[in-house]
């Protein structure tokens, strides 16, 4: 073994490494500081924009808090949206008047907050959707305020307020079931349609995913077209009523025709039943005749199974689905007007279509031999027809068999 000495560290500082030591959490004292720049300003959200900005405050931690304090004038006890023991100011949203005017320079205080500090955007966020889902533990003019607000954000293109952060939030059971969503969102239409086109508010409500859910608002109790169209008619927003019995029937269409595709399809499907299930629909939906013969047609058209390209493999499966359901067209086309009405549904599809575009006259006439359209109303559409679509075409290449019923009724 050797008898050197070994070499030692003797005379050398060894470095420590620093462990990061937290700030301790204090939100009362956040709170309080930014209530007393409020109260230094008089409420004068011009210099509390610009107190705010030069200040050292810890918005990165307490940017929840910070909201909280605009919109309730102080911090908010735990499990509830009263504000704390702590200092409070009275120019928050809920101290407003609720009127728009008086709102308004909130919203835009906050727009300029968000500008310089966009890290606060989640926290805007967050305390919105935390208030949306304590409605019940408002006042009602309170709530009212709040609706005034959100409504104003999203007509100011507010950012940190994505639609789905406000509407989500509302669907819940307790809340709907007591009418507070109903009296929010009635609120909120009123406001935002001051300024707004309906079609901005369908916009919101689409990408909110409502536009299709508009009764999800209403009671479980009252939750039906009759009830909605009464509400928003008595509280002047007839626009939306029209809009939303517009797309309830829009809906209906949409099912019938789903169901009906997906009958077609099944293998084993009877002719007679789809006919009986199809009766029960239009009739639980009170669908006009026309459009029972236009959800028909696109029903069957669904679900013709296409060959790509070969025009008279479509043509073949379109013939075909005609031939094997021609009963069930035949029972909605029971008058020459519904006959007219398949007419121009069979050159619409052939017209849009360009796969189609050399079969109209041979569906056509497969429709006539299967006594689903009689010769006056192919002599009508053929003299008469108003739609243009395609129709010169479409009147050239069916001629032939035209002149075959004239002449037909000629030698008669």
């Amino acid at each position: 073994m050797s008898s050197k000495e070994k070499p030692t560290l003797g005379g050398t500082r060894i470095k420590t490494r620093k462990r990061n030591i937290a700030a301790p959490l204090d939100p009362a004292a956040f709170s309080d500081a930014v209530v007393q720049i409020y109260l230094d300003n008089a409420g004068d959200l011009e210099l509390v924009a610009k107190s705010i900005e030069s200040s050292d405050l810890n918005f990165t931690r307490y940017g929840d808090i910070f909201f909280e304090v605009i919109f309730i004038g102080g911090r908010t006890q735990p499990g509830t949206v009263k504000s704390d023991e702590g200092e409070r100011h009275t120019y928050s949203v809920i101290d407003c008047e609720p009127k728009r005017e008086a709102i308004l320079p909130s919203v835009v205080y906050i727009q300029k907050i968000l500008r310089r500090k966009p890290f606060l955007i989640k926290n805007l966020e967050n305390v919105t959707r935390r208030f949306l889902q304590s409605l019940e533990l408002f006042e009602e003019n309170e709530r009212k305020k709040l609706a005034i607000f959100t409504a104003l954000a999203f007509s100011q293109k507010l950012s940190g307020l994505p639609p789905e952060t406000v509407f989500q939030p509302l669907l819940k059971d307790n809340l709907v079931a007591k009418g507070i969503v109903l009296t929010f969102v009635t609120d909120f239409f009123k406001e935002y349609l001051v300024e707004n086109s309906l079609e901005d508010l369908i916009s919101i409500l689409r990408r909110g995913k409502m536009e299709d859910n508009l009764m999800d608002f209403l009671p479980p109790v009252r939750r039906s077209a009759e009830s909605f169209a009464e509400h928003f008619t008595n509280e002047g927003l007839t626009d939306l009523v029209e809009y939303h019995s517009k797309k309830m029937f829009e809906v209906k269409l949409r099912e019938i025709k789903t169901v009906l595709t997906s009958k077609v399809t099944e293998e084993e499907s009877n002719v007679d039943e789809v006919i009986e299930s199809v009766k029960q629909q239009i009739k639980d939906a009170k669908l006009p005749d026309i459009e029972v013969v236009r959800v028909v047609w696109d029903g069957l058209m669904d679900a013709v199974q296409w060959s790509g390209k070969n025009q008279q493999q479509n043509a073949n499966s379109v013939l075909r689905q005609v031939k094997t359901w021609a009963p069930l067209l035949n029972t909605f086309c029971s008058s020459g007007k519904l006959e007219l009405e398949l007419m121009y549904k069979v050159q619409m599809q052939c017209y849009e279509d360009a796969k189609l575009m050399k079969v109209f006259p041979e569906v056509v006439r497969s429709l006539y031999e299967l006594d689903v359209l009689a010769e006056d109303t192919i002599l009508h559409w053929f003299r008469k027809g108003t739609n243009s679509k395609g129709r010169q075409t479409f009147v050239k290449s069916l001629e032939p068999f035209v002149n075959w019923l004239e002449e037909a009724e000629e030698e008669e």
